[in-house]
């Protein structure tokens, strides 16, 4: 074998592994028995230093030595495997595997205390957690910012600063959209008993009508949704609420963007480290304009309120239009994953701020729920009822995902801009998703984006398909024509 094809065997091999230590994870969230937390831990981290020998192996910088790239393609699996080189190298393998162990413990932890309303119950391991990240993001920095160190892990190229500048830009429109539109009669919501058989087989229905390849897959039920693996193992999460059918319903189809996204990278790059998302910003964009852009339109949401009617009769919303009104509705919530589209970003904001400050040393651990909960009632107007509607509420940092929240407001801006290229490529979109048919824009989204996974830079990949440079400027027009119209502003 030539070095090239002798690196891209060893990191199949490593690919492979990391896969199986996804479906551990995957286990963790769905089926494991609660009694098995601490012995996955040790689990999760003898396979993380297995990982991390083979990620810091001397031999793959003999073979990016020597090895010689002869298309576009190849050169861009040389730049992602040094890439992670240079990051696996500079960490010490018994962090790695500490990191990887405590954080496995800690999200059984979280759960917990999550269940108890107990804040105090978590902050230990928490701290634990915190502490090992800032050693890891030093680690990585070598001098620089650790939370930028932190952010490279999710949005390659992408500084805290940079995102701190979107962020404030989007701030000042989204607030006075918040407050123009709350003064404004909220429109009627969604009420009743829903049952959660029905929910889960609605969900079923919805993920294949977003093109989601059930023979590659599978949806089941965890405390927080997610989408997990790649390539031919591609599986979903979701949640019920007896009181609340959106729960469901949009954490499918919000799952169902992540995991298109998965099963649309060309099948040439599977178990190769062009074969996933190439970030979790762009990752957002697809599961945000699958929920929001195509899910909460006012067509597809005609096509879904008749298969709410089917499945569950009369749940007293009269027609199409009062329904689209209150898939929309704007109101006042503590769950990020539960917010709005006006509101949503500001529920990142305060998250990024106060995770950024958590990584410098400006904000304790201890301090962090009082930190929260005075930031959420400055930003909303109201204050936190209980710690799962606060600073419990999460997964991420029990698992030690700092630098990863400020993708999801990331995801949006780009999603703000594949949608004005979607709506010019497609004209007659709206015909089509109120016919409950998303094949033509899934499927524009899949070859202008998907099937390039890791290929390009995910500022550039963004480009590419919109033909335009990543900004909040098409999110904001969006959000502004959107529920301008429908609170008459």
């Amino acid at each position: 074998m030539t070095a090239f094809e002798e690196l891209m065997a060893f990191q199949r091999e490593t690919s492979a592994l990391a896969q199986i230590a996804g479906r551990l994870g995957w286990d963790q969230e769905t089926v494991m028995p609660r009694g098995a937390a601490q012995q996955r831990g040790e689990e999760m981290a003898a396979i993380e230093a297995v990982l991390h020998a083979r990620r810091s192996d001397p031999r793959v910088a003999e073979l990016l030595e020597r090895a010689e790239p002869e298309c576009e393609v190849s050169a861009a699996h040389l730049r992602e495997i040094r890439r992670a080189y240079d990051r696996a190298t500079k960490v010490p393998a018994d962090l790695a595997k500490t990191i990887a162990r405590v954080t496995s413990e800690a999200q059984g932890k979280w759960a917990q205390a999550r269940a108890d309303e107990d804040v105090a119950a978590f902050l230990p391991v928490l701290e634990e957690v915190v502490s090992l990240k800032r050693e890891e993001g030093a680690a990585l920095a070598q001098g620089g910012d650790i939370y930028d160190a932190m952010v490279e892990d999710y949005e390659p190229h992408t500084t805290g600063a940079q995102i701190a500048e979107i962020f404030d830009a989007m701030r000042p429109r989204l607030v006075a959209l918040r407050a123009a539109v709350l003064d404004r009669p909220a429109p009627k919501a969604v009420e009743g008993s829903f049952d959660e058989r029905k929910q889960m087989q609605l969900s079923h229905k919805l993920a294949v009508a977003f093109g989601y390849d059930l023979s590659r897959g599978r949806v089941d039920k965890a405390v927080h949704p997610f989408s997990s693996g790649s390539g031919a193992d591609v599986r979903i999460t979701t949640r019920t609420s007896e009181s609340d059918p959106f729960n469901c319903i949009y954490s499918t189809i919000h799952e169902v963007g992540h995991a298109a996204y998965e099963q649309g990278i060309h099948p040439d790059f599977a178990l190769t480290p062009l074969g996933r998302g190439v970030s979790m910003g762009v990752h957002e964009s697809q599961s945000r304009i699958y929920e929001n852009q195509l899910g909460r339109s006012r067509a597809f949401t005609r096509w879904l309120f008749g298969e709410m009617t089917e499945t569950f009769g009369d749940f007293g919303i009269a027609d199409a239009d009062e329904f689209y009104a209150a898939v929309n509705r704007v109101h006042n919530g503590y769950i990020r994953t539960e917010a709005d589209e006006v509101q949503y970003n500001l529920h990142i904001m305060l998250r990024f701020d106060l995770e950024r400050a958590l990584m410098t040393g400006d904000l304790q651990v201890s301090d962090l729920e009082a930190a929260w909960n005075d930031r959420f009632e400055a930003d909303f107007g109201y204050p936190v009822n209980k710690p799962s509607n606060g600073c419990l509420q999460d997964v991420h940092w029990s698992v030690g995902l700092f630098g990863y929240f400020p993708t999801y407001s990331l995801g949006n801006v780009y999603a703000g801009c594949l949608h004005e290229a979607l709506r010019g490529a497609v004209p007659d979109l709206d015909a089509q998703l109120e016919a409950g048919d998303t094949t033509r824009a899934t499927g524009w989204l899949r070859e202008n984006l998907q099937r390039h996974g890791g290929l390009y830079a995910p500022r550039d990949v963004i480009r590419r398909a919109s033909g335009q440079e990543p900004g909040p400027e098409p999110l904001l027009r969006y959000l502004e024509k959107k529920f301008g119209s429908l609170y008459g502003l």
